[in-house]
């Protein structure tokens, strides 16, 4: 039996489905069974399937269901003590299966380990924007509040967390992956490789550029975690939907270029988590928000990449 069982669903994803699955292909750690779900795509995923000569590949061709249930079918499928999802159209640095096989191998407790993020663009190219976070051990409480995996293409999980709390949830389409995440932390320690090894791509398609859609669904996804939470922690649901609120106007003006919209989301935030407006991430917010206003996104843009170059500049000057 393989090790690891790697589930790559996919749905019309060719433009990035092969380099996806070269990045799994060049892993450093190499017992692993990969499975691509095709969920009900009409390009030609079939026959790009047909020339891969790699064994440890294999294409499984369902009718259109969505991400949840695509990845259920492949953990009904999987082998693997380990489990690792990754979406089509993200990448694996070689050393992350690796790393995380060795994490799970001596913290036997440990049910999830992670890996930090960075974001690339369409031509793989990194768009300054990382993932970070220290998060080991207990770490329900600050999921329920503030995903800090922020990915589905990250963690690794322990088989055996699927028999004790189940598989994704199939009536969310957004956020489904913190929902399992929550619920897997509920029971289990978490331990995370504090190296950038996932590389999340954003380009025009991901289903997280819906400011409205994400509301929608990462509320069902709060109520849900907060349902059967103990009393004393149900403080922390004000938190979790100010941070979904601050998150949604960076969407909004970012991915829909709607300042209103972003200055709206961004007062709901303030109204459910005041503490928020003392942040730094807050403060570029709304220096985001004045700049767009008042100069146009187009200027926001130029600004944003020079300061992406004086960064790598200073970076490279300290090393």
């Amino acid at each position: 039996m393989p090790k690891v069982s790697v589930i790559i669903p996919a749905y019309n994803a060719m433009t990035y489905l092969p380099k996806t699955l070269e990045s799994v292909l060049r892993q450093t750690f190499t017992d692993f069974e990969v499975f691509i779900i095709n969920d009900g795509s009409s390009d030609n995923i079939v026959e790009w399937a047909l020339q891969i000569v790699d064994p440890r590949v294999k294409l499984i061709s369902q009718p259109n269901q969505g991400v949840s249930v695509a990845r259920n079918t492949g953990i009904t499928q999987a082998q693997g003590e380990y489990i690792a999802f990754l979406d089509a159209d993200d990448l694996w640095q070689p050393t992350k299966l690796e790393k995380q096989v060795r994490c799970l191998e001596d913290n036997p407790a440990v049910g999830l380990v992670y890996t930090w993020t960075d974001f690339i663009d369409e031509s793989d190219q990194p768009t300054g924007v990382s993932i970070v976070s220290h998060a080991e051990g207990n770490v329900w409480e600050q999921i329920v509040v503030r995903d800090m995996i922020s990915t589905g293409s990250s963690p690794m999980i322990r088989r055996e967390c699927f028999a004790s709390v189940g598989v994704f949830d199939a009536n969310i389409s957004i956020g489904e992956d913190r929902d399992m995440w929550s619920r897997i932390a509920a029971h289990y320690p978490f331990a995370v490789v504090k190296e950038s090894l996932t590389l999340y791509r954003r380009h025009s398609r991901n289903t997280t550029k819906n400011s409205k859609k994400i509301v929608h669904q990462l509320r069902q996804v709060i109520e849900k975690s907060f349902y059967s939470a103990p009393l004393e922690l149900l403080y922390l649901r004000n938190q979790s939907y100010g941070w979904m609120n601050f998150f949604a106007a960076w969407s909004a003006l970012l991915d829909e270029n709607n300042y209103k919209d972003a200055i709206n989301y961004r007062r709901q935030a303030i109204l459910h988590y005041p503490q928020i407006r003392y942040t730094f991430i807050y403060l570029r917010l709304s220096l985001a928000i004045a700049i767009i206003r008042w100069f146009g996104s187009q200027t926001y843009e130029e600004v944003r990449g020079l300061t992406r170059t004086l960064r790598r500049l200073i970076l490279g000057a300290a090393t």
